[in-house]
């Protein structure tokens, strides 16, 4: 009989040997921040008159992202690249990130948004080359074509100490309520805003400013087609009022699909609906779900040219109402209504003038990706803030934001299925935390991957891919 424990017998361990390296796959993550121009125009953003510090402040900055991206958590796990300096070169130390976060105010932040723009409008160049085209947003087994879509949702980052602007959620815990905004067509993170743990849902000034700051992050050429999608809870009349101006503007389409509330009026239009009008639900292949389970329909005539008039005078007049129903799963929070009619309604808003109920419902769904990103978010940083004070972690939020950016880029550019739809975790255990060898020929340094590792092959190209990546022309 074989013994399962043999393998450790004649084990022996001991510190020897040199130019090993851990995690040589974030030098995949550094190389993309460099060839992008991001670290170079970084340090533009936060160079000062008259100082010149030993470590360049976009250097550190980069490095924080990059740090962030490979998993680390707190400003001390920079030395996973500190003590690789095989590999990396110098690096700073804990208290010159420190400093360098704390250097990074209201002003420097616009800055370094001004540079994540610059650079963004060069990547999109190289994903649309790479691509042929910026990837489509994907709803019901179609895709949007070149609609660029910015999907916005609001989350909470629990705090377990006393930070500066914790405080009391709507969910009874403790902590801060950042609003969000992500691309659905790439991933990346657009806009990030650390508020209060007591900030509203549905608070109109914050969207519309996490608003301005996405489509500013978006290449002029590609704002001319968008789609913006919020959920019930921060859906907001000056929020909609504001993107029906976006969308009066001569040569550019700003369409809305946002939550909306089930209310008086929209119960009676639904009580008022004949059965025979609802239609099938499209699932995520674009087939019709069963009618006895699920169904469709537009409220908008009822609502506008129903029994009681118009009951939408306060709403822009290209606003549609469009309903979902659906049987109840076991423990779904039900209304009174919903109880007694043995339905669960799903309400959306939408500005777009063509298109089916069906279709608009579906488009409206994938909404619940954001939710995916803002959990690989709180993987990449976001979830743990590790300073008490507020502009420490801001600059902490911000290095975080760019490095969901470099993971988005390495996806885009460096990988291929299935890779290339990988999360962050499984990212981490196959290529970024890979083990290799430093060696030098011809005066040269090169990566030498263990031939035994499973994604041997798929971590070489990807570095020769981000090696090979063209800068920009201005940079």
């Amino acid at each position: 009989m074989v013994d399962a424990t043999s393998w450790s017998k004649d084990l022996a361990v001991e510190i020897a040997g040199h130019d090993v390296i851990n995690h040589a796959g974030a030098a995949a993550l550094r190389i993309i921040a460099d060839r992008t121009g991001l670290t170079s125009r970084l340090s533009r953003a936060l160079a000062r008159r008259g100082f010149v510090p030993v470590h360049d402040r976009g250097r550190v900055l980069s490095d924080a992202a990059v740090l962030i991206a490979d998993g680390g958590r707190v400003l001390s796990d920079l030395a996973m690249l500190r003590d690789q300096a095989e590999l990396f070169g110098p690096v700073a130390s804990d208290p010159t990130l420190w400093r360098a976060l704390n250097e990074i105010g209201q002003m420097q932040r616009g800055r370094i948004a001004r540079a994540r723009a610059a650079t963004r409008e060069h990547v999109w160049s190289l994903i649309a080359a790479r691509h042929g085209r910026i990837p489509p947003s994907r709803v019901a087994d179609t895709d949007l074509g070149k609609t660029i879509v910015i999907r916005m949702d609001a989350s909470l980052v629990i705090a377990h100490s006393d930070k500066q602007l914790a405080g009391g959620t709507y969910k009874g815990t403790w902590g801060h309520h950042p609003l969000e905004a992500w691309c659905d067509n790439t991933g990346e993170s657009l806009a990030f805003v650390l508020r209060p743990g007591s900030a509203g849902s549905n608070t109109t000034a914050d969207h519309l400013a996490v608003l301005e700051q996405a489509i500013t992050q978006i290449p002029s050429r590609y704002r001319r087609d968008l789609l913006i999608t919020v959920d019930g809870a921060g859906a907001s009349h000056g929020l909609v009022e504001h993107l029906t101006m976006l969308n009066a503007r001569p040569g550019y389409r700003v369409h809305y699909s946002i939550g909306w509330e089930l209310g008086a009026r929209e119960r009676a239009a639904i009580a008022s609906t004949p059965e025979s009008a609802w239609g099938a639900v499209l699932d995520s292949q674009g087939q019709p779900r069963a009618l006895d389970e699920t169904g469709v329909v537009e409220l908008t005539a009822l609502l506008r040219h129903g029994p009681h008039g118009d009951q939408l005078t306060n709403w822009p007049a290209d606003l549609r109402i469009i309903c979902r129903r659906e049987k109840p799963h076991p423990g779904a929070q039900l209304s009174l209504f919903e109880h007694a009619d043995g339905w669960r309604y799903q309400l959306q808003a939408t500005n777009t003038p063509r298109g089916s109920a069906q279709f608009l419902e579906a488009r409206h769904r994938p909404h619940a990706r954001v939710e995916d990103r803002i959990r690989c978010s709180k993987q990449t940083g976001l979830g743990h803030l590790p300073s008490h004070m507020i502009e420490i972690n801001r600059a902490w939020c911000l290095a975080a934001t760019i490095a969901c950016d470099l993971l988005c880029w390495l996806r885009l550019l460096c990988l291929d299925a299935p890779l290339a739809n990988a999360e962050p975790k499984t990212l981490r255990y196959q290529l970024l935390h890979t083990a290799a060898r430093i060696i030098r020929g011809q005066r040269k340094p090169k990566i030498r991957i263990p031939a035994t590792w499973p994604w041997a092959q798929q971590l070489a190209n990807c570095l020769l891919n981000a090696l090979a990546l063209p800068p920009p022309p201005a940079c």
